[in-house]
């Protein structure tokens, strides 16, 4: 293994992990991954061993040489400045990266938070929630989320084919695992054409298509 190979921290269905995976396959990079089970045996990210990777005990991390990355929207930001190649994954012009940023951002920071893993698991543990109600939580903030989203690029000029123009960018990153989720938990995705065209489009790139969870080596066989 050289000084400079990359090694991903990921669970097939992690929604922030497929952020990174998407990002590293647009790169056109090779990297290694390191499988982390969130749900066998209480949850591997919860191990002593785990716990020194990321004190947070969540995935991705990302492992570039000697430097160890958490956070995946930082994560990818530092893809793309690294690994300064076609495609960018952040545009040129200022007020367009704030507008990826800011559709990144109310994915990965207002909609991924509220159906997260350990979320569902509280509501369970401390609650008593049902796997009914727990999926109606999530179906309800990722609806609400999406509501939101949907206007956003639906109001927005520099929609394009991608969230903002005509380049995939880490808006899109984000956008498709959040698709994903709201598939999972049966959100009914009719009110969100924007959203749904765009998410499409995506998957028929390859660097898409290779990062869906169910093409991941961890992935249970089906």
């Amino acid at each position: 293994m050289t000084s400079d190979a990359v090694r991903l921290y990921s669970y097939w269905r992690s929604s922030a992990a497929y952020r990174v995976r998407i990002a590293l396959n647009l790169k056109g990079l090779e990297y290694e991954t390191l499988p982390v089970h969130l749900v066998r045996d209480g949850g591997e990210q919860h191990t002593p061993a785990y716990r020194e990777v990321n004190p947070q005990e969540l995935v991705p991390v990302l492992l570039h040489g000697n430097r160890v990355l958490r956070q995946s929207q930082a994560i990818i930001e530092y893809i793309d400045e690294t690994w300064a190649t076609a495609p960018a994954l952040m545009p040129a012009v200022a007020r367009d990266r704030q507008q990826v940023r800011a559709i990144a951002q109310l994915i990965a920071c207002d909609i991924h938070p509220l159906g997260n893993l350990r979320v569902q698991q509280y509501l369970e543990q401390h609650f008593g929630a049902s796997q009914e109600a727990r999926d109606a939580w999530v179906r309800h903030w990722v609806g609400t989320g999406m509501d939101a989203l949907e206007h956003v690029l639906g109001d927005n000029p520099s929609t394009g084919d991608f969230c903002e123009g005509e380049a995939p960018s880490l808006a899109d990153c984000c956008l498709v695992p959040q698709v994903y989720n709201a598939n999972r938990f049966g959100v009914d995705m009719k009110p969100y054409p924007t959203i749904a065209r765009i998410n499409a489009h995506c998957l028929e790139l390859p660097a898409f298509d290779a990062a869906r969870p169910e093409k991941q080596p961890d992935a249970p066989a089906t």
